[in-house]
């Protein structure tokens, strides 16, 4: 991924070049079946097809005039094509071409973040086998709760990831459009089945109902599937900021030879990806209340989404493109520290099989209120060197009920394996929905 990322192609996507290159092959296309449908001559669709052409920077000098993007743009066309010029742009409407365009590259843009979390999904499956046994603590309110497994923890970031990439794959669906549709969405220069054989042509669906525009909705989908991604990366970056803390040193990122951590303390190996993501995400979470804005415009269409437009959608493929690379750099170079694991499990006196405990007493013959004020009174009063264990072997009330080979049995961490190895194999078969293209 990160060759991907380093030949900066998702920046090419959203590039002008590109932009303008996907719009002629909407106009080319375009030109091609109304010929087909005898509406423009067929000598001019083929002159379109061969000779039209642009250049950026002449596009730039038209457009000081016009004050138009995509009539200097179809004006650049003209002017390459010659004497069939006239028919470049027969019948339509700038938003025809841009949004049917604008669906191409999203489609093309969301080919690559889906490349990008089959990557990662990828990195994590490797962390999830290497580490389904490596015991660690499990925490609530930042916590010790119970037992779990490093690998375990990575599941839940595996599952999560497969819904973001449903999410996304349903959001490419709902924005592979085409809208031909004219200047308020009536067909009253072009025909319907204008629309349909170019959709066909160009791999898009044509838009239910439009009013000049592709309806923003559909795009405030896309931004809302990426801000999912994103939020994800978020909890996976905040989790492994955690567990990097001094006092938990369970996981350190890479950190390459050279790399310095603090300017004026040298023995510092900071969590700066993980940073790095967690702000990321803060970003583009403010490209989705901007995207959800764009969908109310006034009567069939104004240009306020435009402006917006042109900021939200390549910066925020282009943040999370970026983001997805950095965490699986990160996952790849992560140490995962499983004598500290240990420890730390340890350290908790046994506390962390006080649950156990308590639905041992309550098989027993207790009731819940009783097993949790004994269970609760011996954990309370530990002190430095003592364990739960200990205490519940020498407490008097609980030893005419437990027979010390059940305590011991109870204090087990191995014995949460079973159910997490049964887990993760269900897990790891998790296939998602079928594509929908």
């Amino acid at each position: 991924m990160i060759e991907r990322y380093t030949r900066d192609e998702m920046g090419r996507i959203w590039n002008e070049q590109n932009r303008f290159s996907l719009m002629k092959k909407v106009e080319v296309a375009v030109a091609s079946e109304q010929a087909k449908l005898k509406i423009i001559p067929r000598a001019a669709a083929l002159a379109i097809e061969k000779k039209a052409k642009f250049q950026v920077t002449r596009i730039r000098e038209l457009e000081q005039v016009t004050k138009h993007d995509v009539a200097a743009f179809v004006q650049n066309l003209m002017e390459s094509v010659g004497e069939y010029g006239k028919y470049v742009h027969f019948g339509l409407t700038s938003s025809d071409v841009i949004d049917t365009a604008m669906s191409l590259q999203i489609f093309e843009a969301t080919e690559l973040i889906l490349a990008d979390i089959q990557d990662l999904k990828l990195s994590l499956k490797k962390k999830i086998k290497q580490h389904a046994t490596t015991l660690c603590l499990g925490r609530t309110h930042g916590m010790a709760a119970e037992p779990t497994t490093f690998g375990y923890k990575m599941a839940g970031f595996y599952a999560e990831l497969v819904r973001c990439e449903e999410r996304l794959l349903q959001a490419q669906a709902t924005a592979k459009i085409c809208k031909l549709s004219g200047a308020v969405g009536t067909y009253s220069s072009l025909p319907e089945e204008l629309e349909k054989k170019v959709a066909i042509k160009l791999q898009l669906t044509p838009e239910t109902f439009a009013t000049q525009v592709i309806p923003r909705d559909r795009h405030a989908q896309v931004i809302t599937a990426l801000s999912f991604v994103m939020s994800f990366l978020e909890r996976l970056a905040v989790e492994l900021r955690h567990l990097q803390r001094t006092e938990v040193s369970e996981v350190i990122e890479g950190f390459s030879r050279g790399q310095k951590g603090s300017s004026a303390m040298p023995h510092k190996k900071n969590p700066i990806s993980s940073e790095n993501i967690t702000g990321l995400s803060r970003l583009l979470r403010g490209y989705l209340v901007a995207s959800h804005e764009n969908i109310a415009l006034w009567h069939e269409r104004d240009i306020s989404h435009s402006s917006v437009e042109r900021v939200i959608f390549p910066d925020g493929f282009i943040l999370c493109d970026y983001a997805l690379n950095r965490m699986k750099t990160i996952l790849d170079g992560l140490h995962v520290n499983e004598k500290k694991m240990l420890d730390n499990l340890e350290a908790t006196q046994g506390l962390v099989y006080s649950s156990h405990l308590l639905l041992k007493l309550v098989e027993k013959g207790l009731t819940r209120e009783q097993a949790y004020f004994h269970v609760q009174r011996l954990s309370h009063s530990l002190g430095q060197g003592d364990s739960l264990k200990k205490s519940v072997l020498k407490d008097q009330e609980l030893k005419k009920i437990l027979k010390p080979k059940e305590v011991e049995d109870l204090f087990q961490a191995k014995r949460y394996l079973k159910t997490i190895q049964t887990r993760l194999k269900k897990l790891l078969e998790l296939k998602i929905r079928k594509r929908i293209l």
